[in-house]
């Protein structure tokens, strides 16, 4: 198994340190200079190339990326309703990814977007819907503005404001 990058390793030791002991694990102190920063953070759990957990934020929550990736590491194994929490013994064969997205920047007009290089935020009043980039099924802008407003609860006929974003992707 090839060795994982440092936002992965660092996602992958919080959730097994919480399973462990049911409290986050304290960050680090000799993260990396890349995870100092402040980003929205989503990760992302498969087991067996199937989704098993996905939890982000699309702006910082937490004071360093690290910390963001430490509670959505936790999030994304324990609290995606669409999913039973993780398991300790499932943590082996669970394939980790993190993204860490750039700033949102608003876009007018659907030839802005592309759904392999940006990932795309609806907005209607206080429902927003996110998709990341690069998801596998979702080749079309069309396919990813429909998605993510469908996750928002915002009908297709309804106006949206249309932001877009990219993702540093880590496995």
């Amino acid at each position: 198994m090839p060795e994982e990058s440092a936002p992965v390793a660092l996602a992958r030791k919080s959730l097994e340190y919480y399973l462990r002991h049911g409290r986050p694990m304290p960050e680090p102190a000799d993260v990396p200079a890349e995870l100092r920063g402040q980003a929205g953070v989503f990760v992302s759990l498969k087991k067996r190339g199937e989704l098993r957990g996905c939890i982000g934020t699309f702006a910082p929550t937490q004071p360093t990326i690290a910390a963001e990736i430490i509670q959505n590491a936790i999030s994304a194994g324990t609290g995606d309703p669409r999913f039973w929490p993780v398991e300790l013994d499932e943590l082996p064969e669970l394939d980790i990814s993190v993204d860490i997205l750039s700033e949102p920047e608003r876009v007018d007009s659907l030839d802005e977007l592309d759904p392999q290089k940006y990932g795309v935020i609806v907005r209607r009043g206080r429902r927003s819907g996110l998709l990341l980039p690069m998801l596998e099924g979702v080749d079309t802008v069309a396919e990813q503005v429909a998605i993510a407003m469908q996750k928002a609860g915002i009908k297709p006929d309804e106006e949206i404001e249309l932001y877009r974003f990219t993702v540093t992707r880590y496995k």
